[in-house]
């Protein structure tokens, strides 16, 4: 027998989604086409975050009561306008055609294929190797509370205005929060973490009860919170602005504005709720392409840190 399916007009295109009352979410009990539905919402907002950038599926075929599936690879069976990048792994020597989006349809394609979460590279399908994107990940200890994520986050603030540059924060829509800064593309990887670890340190400087940067998790001390400089390694992705999580509650990976750092709550950005939000307010990311900043203030810190003995841990090999 046939699956239940609805047809999808986005644009030009039609979406054909199958099984569209399947429940995703059992806590809210959203469905399938609950998940189309509010991408379509926020639109340009998540095509603005994925824009030509190689990006990982987490698909739940079932619903999150199912199998997650972490996926590099474009799904089999994506119509000829689904575009992709080819990127070579060389731990494996291998290659996969990983989704590329430029077109909200895309989108919504990758949803029929069961995806749930986006998670774009920081560089472009032009040149994968060279990141215009620096990410600042506040990654909360199993001891910490939002109260601290957000007493970092002014941290944060206070530094990257004392630097000239715009950063663009949002919730993680789990436990976190994530600042996108927008730079030249004029590095590799590699010297793009390190510019990241320079930063993370200052930020551990000015906040030594709240902050660590101690890579290995046995080293760190739970109640603090980790600035995780190595979101900016090579083939290291994170959820997408606009980006729903796999969490029973639909929460979704949400703009804000730095003036709402002490009032947002994750909890309360669902994909019931973030589609009123962005119709309000538009997307608070729309700007982040306005200006590329240089992030070589940041390796002038990355020399003043190794000449007083401070180390780069080693980047670890990217995964297939």
């Amino acid at each position: 027998m046939a699956s239940p399916f609805v047809e999808i007009e986005v644009d030009d295109r039609v979406v054909k989604v199958t099984n569209p009352d399947r429940v995703y979410f059992p806590e809210s009990g959203a469905k399938k086409l609950d998940l189309v539905e509010y991408y379509l919402a926020v639109g340009p907002g998540i095509v603005n975050a994925l824009f030509e950038r190689p990006c990982m599926l987490h698909r739940f075929p079932t619903g999150l009561s199912g199998e997650k599936v972490h996926q590099k690879r474009l799904p089999a069976g994506a119509p000829p306008w689904v575009d992709t990048v080819r990127l070579h792994f060389p731990r494996w020597n291998r290659t996969a055609d990983e989704l590329c989006v430029t077109e909200l349809a895309s989108v919504i394609w990758a949803v029929q294929m069961s995806t749930v979460e986006f998670h774009p590279w920081n560089s472009r399908r032009d040149d994968p190797e060279k990141p215009d994107e620096w990410r600042i990940d506040l990654d909360p200890g199993p001891l910490s509370d939002y109260a601290q994520v957000r007493r970092v986050a002014h941290v944060v603030h206070e530094v990257l205005d004392e630097l000239g540059v715009v950063g663009f924060p949002k919730t993680t829509g789990s436990k976190g929060m994530h600042v996108y800064v927008r730079i030249k593309p004029d590095h590799g990887h590699k010297v793009v973490r390190r510019a990241a670890l320079a930063f993370a340190r200052e930020v551990e400087r000015r906040a030594p009860e709240d902050v660590t940067t101690q890579w290995w998790r046995k080293d760190r001390d739970p109640h603090h919170l980790f600035v995780d400089y190595n979101q900016n390694a090579r083939d290291h992705t994170i959820a997408a602005a606009y980006s729903v999580r796999g969490l029973p509650d639909a929460r979704v990976s949400t703009p804000i504005r730095w003036d709402e750092v002490d009032d947002a709550d994750p909890h309360d950005f669902t994909i019931f709720t973030v589609p009123e939000r962005f119709a309000a307010l538009g997307d608070l990311h729309e700007s982040i392409d306005d200006v590329a900043w240089d992030i070589a203030p940041l390796l002038e810190w990355a020399d003043r840190d190794e000449a007083e003995g401070k180390e780069t841990p080693e980047e670890p090999d990217p995964g297939e």
